[in-house]
C-alpha cells in the first residue's frame, strides 16, 4: 500500500464510469450490456496485482448513494440484454453494498436478462440468494451472474498474489453457484508475477481449462498491467513484465478450441488499454489487436 499513487476523487451519487458495450451472449448473438462502473469501499483483500483501488472510497458508502449510482448509470447507457453492477469489490460484502440497497437496485435493473455482479469467494452466502429472491421478484426470468477471480491455478503464485483463496476454493464456489441456479463468470490472468512469458501463458491455458471444467459460462482472459505501484516495483526488481499481445492471442485460441468442446461456454480477451501492450511492432500489434477483437465477437 505504501506503493500507491493516490486514488482519484469520485461523487458517490454516479458511477465513476459508464457505458453500454457489447458481448457475445450465452445464446451466441452480440448483447447490448450496460456496463456501470461503481463508485464503493475499498475491497479488504488489495490482491497484490490489482488497481481497482484508485477509484474507491476509503469510507463505506451509503444505500442510497449506491442505488443513485445505478440509476444515473443506467441513464447514461440505456437499455440492454445484460447489466454489470462492478463496484470494485465484492457485491455481497455486507461492509460494501448494504443489503438496504438490493431491493431499489433489483427493480432498476428489472428489464434486463441477465445481472451480472462480482464477488469473492468468501463473500458467496445467504446475501447472494437473497439478492437472487428480489431479482426475481421483479424479473421471474432473470440469471444473476456472478463474477470471480480465479486468476491462476499455479498454487505457489496464487497464494502470493495475496488474494486468500485457492483452487479448491474456486470449485466449491462454482459448485455452489450451479446448485442454487446461478451462473459463474470467471476472471483469469495472463502473466501474473513470478512467471516467465512461456510460463505465463501456459498457466494461463491450465486456469482456463479448469474454469471451464466446472462450469465457467464466460471466461474473461486478463492481461496484467502496471501501474499500481507494486506491480512497477515488481518489475524494476525483474520479477514481473507485461504480456505480450502474441501471449494474448493465443491463449485466447486456446480458451476457444475448449469452448468448441464445451457449449454454452464463452471466453474474450480483455482489450481494455490493449494498446500498452504493442510490443510486436505497429503493423504486426495491429494485426494482432485486430484479429483479438475478432475472435472476442465471432467466438472463433
Amino acid at each position: 500500500m505504501a506503493r500507491r499513487p493516490a486514488r482519484n476523487v469520485h461523487d458517490v451519487r454516479k458511477p465513476y464510469h459508464a457505458m453500454l458495450e457489447q458481448e457475445i451472449g450465452p445464446d451466441g448473438i452480440l448483447w447490448d450490456v450496460a456496463t456501470l462502473f461503481l463508485v464503493n469501499r475499498e475491497c479488504p483483500f488489495r490482491c497484490l496485482m490489482c488497481d481497482l483501488w484508485k477509484n474507491t472510497t476509503e469510507a463505506a458508502v451509503d444505500a442510497a448513494d449506491i442505488v443513485a449510482q445505478v440509476e444515473a448509470g443506467l441513464a447514461q447507457t440505456g437499455p440492454g440484454r445484460a447489466v454489470k453492477l462492478y463496484n470494485s469489490g465484492s457485491w455481497f460484502d455486507p461492509k460494501a453494498v448494504p443489503i438496504e440497497a438490493y431491493e431499489p437496485v433489483a427493480r432498476l435493473v428489472a428489464g434486463f436478462e441477465r445481472v451480472i455482479v462480482e464477488s469473492h469467494c468468501a463473500f458467496l452466502g445467504e446475501r447472494a440468494e437473497q439478492f437472487l429472491i428480489l431479482l426475481r421478484r421483479y424479473n421471474p426470468s432473470v440469471t444473476l451472474e456472478v463474477a470471480i477471480g480465479l486468476e491462476t491455478v499455479h498454487p505457489e503464485v496464487l497464494a502470493r498474489l495475496n488474494k486468500r483463496v485457492t483452487t479448491a476454493d474456486f470449485v466449491a464456489a462454482a459448485g455452489w453457484l450451479r446448485m442454487r441456479g446461478m451462473a459463474l463468470r470467471s476472471f483469469v490472468l495472463l502473466r501474473p508475477p513470478f512467471l516467465t512469458e512461456d510460463e505465463g501463458l501456459e498457466w494461463a491455458k491450465r486456469t482456463i481449462e479448469l474454469a471451464m471444467s466446472v462450469g465457467s459460462t464466460f471466461t474473461a482472459l486478463i492481461p496484467v498491467r502496471g501501474g499500481n505501484g507494486a506491480m512497477d516495483a515488481l518489475r524494476a526488481a525483474g520479477d514481473w513484465a507485461p504480456p505480450s499481445l502474441a501471449s494474448l492471442e493465443a491463449g485466447l485460441r486456446h480458451g476457444l478450441e475448449e469452448t468448441s468442446r464445451l457449449p454454452h461456454q464463452r471466453i474474450t480477451a480483455d482489450v481494455w488499454d490493449i494498446s500498452l501492450f504493442s510490443d510486436a511492432g505497429d503493423a504486426e500489434s495491429e494485426a494482432i489487436i485486430e484479429r483479438v477483437n475478432r475472435m472476442n465477437i465471432e467466438q472463433k
